[in-house]
């Protein structure tokens, strides 16, 4: 039985959403894969000049709460997590750094309201050279539901 392919997961509000869940369990059905699910922080106004570290960690946590257990459902086995920097890409680079991924898959809101997206992440994260699926959430709305 070959080795699990380990998949980075980079989400934020997009987490718990069917087209992510989707994603994931359609990659587990093509075969082995560990997944580790990394949600930025999401620091906003002033706090995040005086305190960028820790400023959004707090929403990231119930973020990974929530959508840990979802995931791990659709996957077949326990996805783990962490938080990452409040920088997406950074937070990609530094989860590569750290970890030994073969892919990445990244879920973003929709073209329009989406920050990610005006960043151009997905064109930088497939930069790093590894295979990158984006997933497109279909809502804002279905996006922030339950959050």
């Amino acid at each position: 039985m070959p080795d699990p392919a380990n998949v980075l997961v980079v989400a934020h509000q997009t987490a718990a959403t069917t087209p992510l869940l989707d994603a994931v369990r359609e990659r587990a059905a093509r075969g082995p894969a560990k997944f580790h699910l990394v949600v930025p922080r999401r620091p906003h106004g002033l706090d995040k000049l005086a305190d960028p570290e820790e400023h959004g960690a707090g929403e990231a946590q119930r973020v990974l709460a929530d959508a840990m257990p979802k995931l791990s459902a659709v996957a077949g086995r326990e996805v783990t997590g962490a938080i990452g920097d409040a920088e997406p890409l950074m937070a990609i680079q530094d989860a590569i750094n750290l970890g030994n991924y073969d892919e990445i898959i990244i879920s973003t809101l929709p073209l329009g309201i989406s920050r990610w997206l005006k960043l151009d992440l997905i064109s930088k994260a497939r930069g790093l050279g590894l295979p990158v699926t984006h997933v497109l959430a279909p809502s804002h709305e279905e996006a922030t539901a339950g959050v």
